[in-house]
This record gives C-alpha cells, sequence and structure tokens, in this order.
C-alpha cells in the first residue's frame, strides 16, 4: 500500500527556511493562514517534525504552542494534528477517547479495527511511555462485556499470519453454528475468529459463510448482535474486505446529514494522508456516486476547508 498517500515528502526541503517562513507568518499583526496551510499540507509528517525541531532552535518557541496562540476553531485543531507524529496522534486520539467524558466507543473501534499489527504494538509502546499506563487496562477500566473483550483481542496484536486453508471451513461453520443456526448468540466465537485470524483468512471465511448460508457475515452480524459489539464486529469485517472502504464510508457517515462530525474528519483525513487516501478517495467514488473533494467543499468552510482540499489532492468527479 506504499505511495498510496496524497501528502509526500517535499523535494528540496530545507527546515530553516520552512521554520522562518513560518515563523513571519505569524509575527507582527494578523496571521498569513494562506502560507501555514500551503506549506504543512505540502510537507511529509517527517518533514514537519524536523521544522519542528529547527522553529525551536531558531526561535526558541514551541512552534506549536505559536501555532495554537495564532489559529482558532476546526482549522487549528487540524493543524495541530497535522505537526504530530502520526503514532502519536492514534495515541493521543485514544487517551480521550477513554478519558473524556463518557467513553468514545468510535474512536476505539475505528483505531484498533484498522490499525496493522505493528502499528497497534508501537501504540501500546509509546500510550505507556507518554501516560505511564497499560493501554489495555485503560480500555478494559473503560469498557465492558463482549464489546470489552474483543477491544482486548485486537489489543493483542497477535492475529496469525496468511491463510490457514484446513480451518476456512470449521471458522465458517463455527460462525454459522454461533448465529443463524442457534437460538440466541454465541458472541464468543464471533469474537475468537474474527478477532484473531489474518485480513486474507477472514475474506475466504466470509465467502465459505455466504455459501453455508445464503448471506453475507455483515448481515448476520447486524442481526446477531447489537451496541459496541456489533460495531466492533462489522469494523473489523469491513477493514478485513478492504481498509480504503471501510474509511470511505467513515468519511461519507463525517460528513453526510445536518452537522459534520469534525472529529472524525480530521481524524482519518490526517492519519491517512500519507498511507492511503487515494485509495479511500476511489472507494469513496465507487461506493457514494459523489467525490470526497466535492463533499468535503460543501459541508466546511474557510482556512478549514482549504486545508483538507489539500489533504485530499484532488477530486475524482
Amino acid at each position: 500500500m506504499a505511495g498510496r498517500g496524497t501528502v509526500k515528502a517535499h523535494t528540496g526541503f530545507n527546515a530553516n527556511n520552512d521554520a522562518e517562513t513560518l515563523f513571519k507568518a505569524m509575527k507582527g499583526l494578523g496571521t498569513d493562514e494562506a502560507t501555514i496551510l500551503k506549506l504543512l499540507t505540502s510537507r511529509s509528517n517527517a518533514q514537519r517534525q524536523q521544522i519542528k525541531a529547527a522553529y525551536k532552535t531558531l526561535h526558541g518557541k514551541d512552534l506549536v504552542s505559536d501555532l495554537k496562540s495564532e489559529l482558532g476553531g476546526k482549522f487549528e485543531t487540524l493543524i495541530v494534528a497535522l505537526m504530530e507524529t502520526p503514532v502519536m496522534f492514534d495515541v493521543t486520539s485514544l487517551r480521550h477517547a477513554i478519558k473524556g467524558a463518557g467513553t468514545d466507543e468510535k474512536v476505539l473501534i475505528e483505531i484498533l479495527a484498522s490499525r496493522t499489527q505493528a502499528e497497534i504494538r508501537e501504540i501500546i509502546k509509546v500510550y505507556k511511555q507518554e501516560y505511564e499506563h497499560n493501554l489495555e487496562e485503560d480500555v478494559a477500566g473503560e469498557t465492558s462485556g463482549h464489546f470489552k473483550r474483543m477491544l482486548v483481542i485486537l489489543l493483542q496484536a497477535s492475529r496469525q499470519q496468511g491463510v490457514q486453508e484446513a480451518t476456512i471451513q470449521s471458522d465458517a461453520q463455527a460462525l454459522f453454528n454461533a448465529g443463524e443456526k442457534k437460538f440466541g448468540t454465541d458472541e464468543d466465537q464471533f469474537i475468537t475468529i474474527l478477532g484473531n485470524r489474518s485480513p486474507e483468512h477472514l475474506r475466504r471465511v466470509f465467502d465459505a459463510f455466504k455459501k453455508l448460508s445464503g448471506f453475507e457475515i455483515e448481515q448476520s452480524i447486524e442481526r446477531e448482535t447489537s451496541g459496541g459489539l456489533q460495531h466492533v464486529l462489522l469494523a473489523v469485517v469491513k477493514c478485513a474486505r478492504s481498509v480504503p472502504a471501510y474509511f470511505a464510508e467513515c468519511l461519507y457517515k463525517s460528513l453526510k446529514g445536518a452537522g459534520t462530525d469534525d472529529a472524525t474528519l480530521i481524524r482519518i483525513m490526517v492519519s491517512r494522508s500519507e498511507i492511503d487516501l487515494l485509495d479511500i478517495r476511489a472507494a469513496f467514488r465507487k461506493s457514494f456516486a459523489t467525490s470526497l473533494h466535492k463533499m468535503i467543499q460543501n459541508d466546511t468552510s474557510g482556512d478549514y476547508c482549504k486545508t483538507l482540499l489539500l489533504l485530499c489532492g484532488g477530486d475524482d468527479a
């Protein structure tokens, strides 16, 4: 999936020059927002980290603090998010989801269902360094029941590798027996299989399940489960089928209807901008008969909108 991002490293990059440009954009009366947003969206995250260091060296000040004091609203939130390293952005998102008022299940599900095993292990490590807390314990302390069990399994980041030919049929049968065939649902089977098998293996199981039951696995999950457990199982299934299609759907939901879910919009646009945003855009166009670019344009405004459109990197009209 490498190279499917919309934001690329800037050639001829000079951290000191960029730091100076940003300093000038914030100095004196009024802030030059256009310069700030253009510069930061045309540098990779690694380059933004170098700019941050250069700014500190040249001016003895913290770039992010300066940006916060000059910018406001959703535009500020978006720019500050771009200045975090990818892992720190995930870590702080999870921390707020657990420690804010009430648990934000949507954030826990979105991050834990979509990140690779290596990314999850890195998140756990950095969370521990940052907060001197164990992420698994924090998540377990704020959730309960089958939902908690599924999140804890995802946090183990120990999915089997590859496809186990010998167990495709038996996995499909176990899912069928746990749901469609049974009075009441055996949630544990769903959790064990969906939490521990590789995406490639699960795609084969879903095909076998459909042959067996006549249903897509998503339909079965929707009928047999509810609440947080249903949401996390569906997210895992969708990510096993296609991570870009999963994010396209999350973005569509964040933009449609009355009021934009800006937190989700910012989180996905920032976290996927260097990974697979081109694929997300293509999946979006295919699923929703409109482009991500158009929806962002229609549902956001001002410098916030301009920054999102630059991250989006083009229109698939």
